[in-house]
């Protein structure tokens, strides 16, 4: 911890921070929750890797909600939430075979001051590319699957996971507990992701991207009778609650769990020392893709749960396991062209078009590359022969040519130019500030490109959760068709607008079937591509998008049907109801669907919890003191809350305003508020207090504990100091504790944290050995 002459960390450092932050809960939220990879795995490493340097140098940066303290991701509104009885984590990751070694050694030591005399052995597994799954078995029948979510709270999906054979609906056998928390991995086994994409290309459907991806959009589907049709599996790999079990090791439990009918992975094996873990590592890297399913690498487990519960556990994952990550693996592919893409903050960004190549389990056919210098960097040109790394998933790195292979080729090559105006609205590129390498396009506000892609964002389920609006509804709404393919280079269809949504301001007129955006649907067509067979023939159609032609089962239903007249598709009646839906969503989605650069869930659900209303923040940015008022509340800071203030209040904003002011009257028309119900009798017990709350609390989640604090007045921090007033400690508290302790900060349980938000600190007096003098203070905990 720094001291209090230490120096703040830098503007820039600060500003670093904030877009490494925004960027890996982008990233992680389209993997977790949309089933997606927008960059590669190695790529997200860097970052993650990145951000916990940047954390460990300036500690007073990080929050309780930081991505790295974070497990998962968020919980779509699509699914019931289930409360899981105990978290579920996810694993510390090692990407070198040195960083491994150092961490058995220390792990090895830790536990031989933690249990002494107990024997170490080391559980090694298959690490499985897949979706995490938690099972709930009571009396031995199957009663409730659930994702992981965010570690304590995930999806219902146990309709869809009854649909797996492997997964037994009653437990064989005898001895089960009354009630068996089972955890385990759901994947598509690599022969089975084969068969099933040679299926669908048979049907002329798309192919799925990746078996990982695939098995969790199989698992996430709302008709349970689809994910029947996938071919799922699961491998238990571990448990919740122990109580009622007199098993003292993982070993032992996946014996047991094998007996009582639950699939276990044949890839697992005891070992006693790292020489034998590094052996079982490289045999099972040469050996990765003759296995059932995909691997990104090996899992390392204390086998012994006595050692387990002695090293307890971080915020986030396991102090005794640990994920060796193998390295990316690489293939040559030609790089056909490099195109540019348009972000929803104008962002334009390179990215490579390759010649299909299979790579770690999928057909790899496009790669970011960042911004104009990293492709001067990597020294590639237009029709190289090109290095493509990839970690098991979608888009991979382009490493760099193969220039011994340009040898005789050099007519055929070309160089990137990126383009002087936006591909999308011909508006001049540029740098939006003095040292940015990124071009944006400012023409924020009319840019189809920008606006599908807030539209496409708006959508998803961090915000209102609009499944019928995904990326390429949100371009059929923004843009619309395009022009002739004949017209365009190399014959592939790009659309070119207007669509009927020229802004975002406009979104809920989707509610009325009879506005002119809705009226409008009818005549939305976009390119595809004529099929023979389940084959393409090059040739290209504009067709209906929102609206299909009537058949003759549409006309046996309803007489008054033509043959052929055009009807509105399903896709299209459940955008309707959803965006009406929409209007019920809380305040925290609302301000992550208006794309306010840096503002991001954590910072969302802050925001809302501090004001409660639209009304009350838009009042609260025309303050002149504004930015350093909203700086203070937990989890928005400076950059974030300097955003805000001119994403409200620029001059050049007043598009911002209208987005706002349209939505707000839609949703009074409907009968809705744009506010939180809040209870207006909670009193300001905590102002002025800063509390730590580290572990797992039984009848709290992590982000339930913060807004009980926040709405009291207290300020709920990621770190303990001196300047903390509480710590609130659960199980597997950790680190935090430890700090506590050492700095003399009073502890609490769950009891006294509870009769802390009631009464204040007068409340618990008696529950601490001493309370700080000023831990009633209103000063108390600021500047932490």
């Amino acid at each position: 911890m720094h001291s209090e002459e230490t120096a703040l960390p830098s503007a820039e450092v600060r500003e670093e921070y904030a877009q490494l932050v925004e960027d890996v809960r982008r990233f992680r939220a389209a993997y977790y929750d949309n089933d997606t990879s927008l960059i590669s795995d190695a790529e997200f490493d860097e970052l993650f890797v990145r951000l916990e340097r940047l954390e460990a140098e300036h500690p007073e940066l990080v929050t309780s909600d930081s991505p790295t303290q974070e497990v998962g991701g968020d919980v779509s509104t699509a699914f019931a939430p289930v409360k899981h009885p105990t978290r579920m984590y996810s694993l510390e990751d090692v990407f070198s075979l040195e960083e491994l070694r150092a961490w058995i050694e220390r792990a090895t030591e830790q536990a031989a001051q933690a249990a002494p005399g107990v024997p170490l052995r080391w559980l090694s597994e298959a690490k499985i590319d897949g979706l995490a799954i938690n099972l709930i078995y009571r009396d031995g029948v199957l009663v409730t699957a659930a994702t992981r979510g965010d570690g304590t709270t995930g999806e219902d999906v146990t309709a869809n996971v009854r649909t797996i054979k492997e997964i037994p609906q009653k437990l064989a056998g005898s001895g089960w507990p009354a009630e068996l928390e089972v955890r385990g991995e759901v994947f598509i086994a690599s022969k089975d992701f084969e068969a099933f994409n040679a299926k669908l290309r048979e049907e002329g459907k798309a192919e799925l991207a990746n078996p990982r991806n695939a098995a969790a959009g199989s698992l996430r589907q709302k008709d349970p009778a689809k994910t029947a049709q996938r071919p799922l599996s699961m491998f238990a790999h571990g448990i919740g609650t122990r109580d009622g079990l007199a098993i003292e090791s993982q070993y032992a439990t996946y014996e047991q769990l094998a007996a009582w009918g639950l699939p276990v992975s044949p890839y697992s094996q005891l070992l006693n020392n790292i020489d034998e873990i590094l052996a079982f590592i490289a045999e099972k890297g040469e050996h990765r893709h003759d296995l059932i399913h995909e691997i990104d690498g090996i899992v390392i487990k204390a086998d012994d749960f006595a050692i387990q519960r002695a090293l307890g556990y971080t915020s986030r994952v396991p102090r005794w396991a640990v994920a060796y990550k193998y390295p990316p693996e690489e293939v040559h592919t030609e790089l056909l062209d490099i195109r540019v893409n348009v972000g929803r903050t104008g962002r334009v960004t390179p990215y490579g078009v390759m010649e299909p190549v299979k790579v770690a389990g999928s057909t790899v056919a496009m790669a970011t590359l960042h911004n104009q210098d990293v492709v001067k960097a990597k020294n590639v040109l237009i029709g190289d022969i090109v290095i493509l790394r990839k970690a098991g998933d979608v888009i991979p790195e382009i490493v760099g040519p193969v220039l011994p292979l340009r040898e005789g080729r050099e007519d055929q090559l070309r160089a990137f130019v990126m383009p002087e105006n936006c591909p999308s609205c011909g508006t001049p590129l540029r740098a939006m500030k003095e040292g940015d390498i990124d071009l944006r396009c400012p023409n924020a506000e009319h840019c189809p490109a920008q606006l599908s892609q807030r539209v496409e964002h708006l959508a998803s389920r961090g915000a209102f959760d609009i499944e019928a609006l995904g990326a390429e509804a949100a371009i059929a709404l923004t843009v619309g068709a395009g022009p002739d393919p004949a017209t365009l280079p190399g014959g592939v269809p790009e659309p070119a607008g207007p669509g009927p949504l020229t802004t975002e301001a406009d979104l809920f007129e989707l509610v009325n079937p009879d506005s002119e955006v809705s009226l409008a649907l009818e005549h939305v067509r976009v390119w595809r591509e004529k099929k023979s067979k389940g084959v393409g023939t090059g040739k290209w159609e504009a067709v209906p998008y929102f609206w299909r032609k009537a058949t003759a089962k549409d006309v046996k239903k309803n007489p008054e049907l033509a043959l052929g007249q055009l009807v509105p598709n399903a896709n299209t009646g459940k955008l309707h109801t959803q965006v009406g839906l929409a209007m019920t969503r809380d305040l925290w989605r609302v301000l992550v669907a208006l794309s306010i650069r840096h503002v991001g869930p954590t910072a969302s659900r802050a925001l809302a919890t501090r004001f409660g209303s639209m009304d009350a923040l838009e009042e609260a940015v025309k303050d002149p003191e504004a930015i350093a008022k909203l700086s203070e509340i937990d989890g928005v800071g400076t950059i974030i809350a300097e955003s805000l203030v001119e994403w409200f209040t620029g001059e050049e904003n007043a598009w911002h305003r209208e987005i706002v002011a349209k939505w707000k009257a839609a949703w009074e028309a409907n009968g809705h508020q744009m506010a939180d119900e809040r209870d207006e009798s909670l009193a300001a017990t905590l102002e002025g207090l800063t509390i730590v709350v580290t572990g797992t609390l039984p009848n709290f989640s992590r982000d339930e504990a913060k807004e009980a604090i926040i709405v009291r007045g207290g300020k709920a921090s990621g770190s303990v100091s001196k300047k903390t007033s509480f710590v609130v400690a659960g199980e597997a508290a950790g680190s935090k504790l430890e700090k506590a302790e050492q700095l003399g900060v009073p502890v609490l349980d769950e009891d006294g944290f509870r009769r802390l938000l009631e009464g204040g600190a007068a409340a618990v007096a008696g529950d601490v050995d001493s309370v700080p003098d000023d831990a009633a203070s209103p000063e108390a905990g600021e500047g932490e």
